[in-house]
């Protein structure tokens, strides 16, 4: 039998907002803006961690740091119970950003971030190409508000 979900209390919600604002926040520093023992802080993240609730740190880079880079959003429809083969091969295609499953007429939701216009024409082309898959719209992503 598996494990039951961890699911995060009002602490652990605020250490992880705290982290997404500043993912190099030290022990201290959170536990000084939480208002709790830095070892209770270290606790909650290592129990986080060991959930995989956190999967892991990163940073994020400003929207204009790469200007040439293209941005967008692809609807994927995918013909009968190939969804599982049609995922393994767009996972392997490093432009997609993140993959999604969603309901509606489209099957699955796939970022696109290419270095040039030439690189998401090729990726356009190759997840075209993926057996499975029946139709796709894309919308380039013009700017972030």
């Amino acid at each position: 039998m598996a494990p039951a979900k961890y699911i995060p209390d009002d602490l652990d919600r605020r250490i992880i907002a705290h982290l997404r604002a500043d993912g190099r926040a030290s022990l201290s520093k959170l536990s000084d803006v939480l208002g709790v023992a830095r070892g209770t802080v270290q606790n909650r993240l290592d129990r986080l961690i060991e959930t995989g609730t956190l999967l892991g740190f990163t940073i994020r880079v400003r929207e204009d740091y790469d200007e040439q880079t293209v941005h967008a959003v692809m609807m994927i429809e995918v013909v009968g119970k190939s969804t599982t083969q049609v995922i393994r091969k767009l996972r392997g295609l490093p432009e997609i950003y993140s993959l999604h499953t969603t309901n509606g007429n489209w099957d699955l939701v796939a970022n696109i971030r290419a270095t040039s216009l030439s690189d998401f024409d090729r990726v356009l082309r190759e997840v075209r190409m993926i057996d499975g898959v029946a139709n796709s719209e894309t919308s380039l992503l013009l700017s972030s508000l």
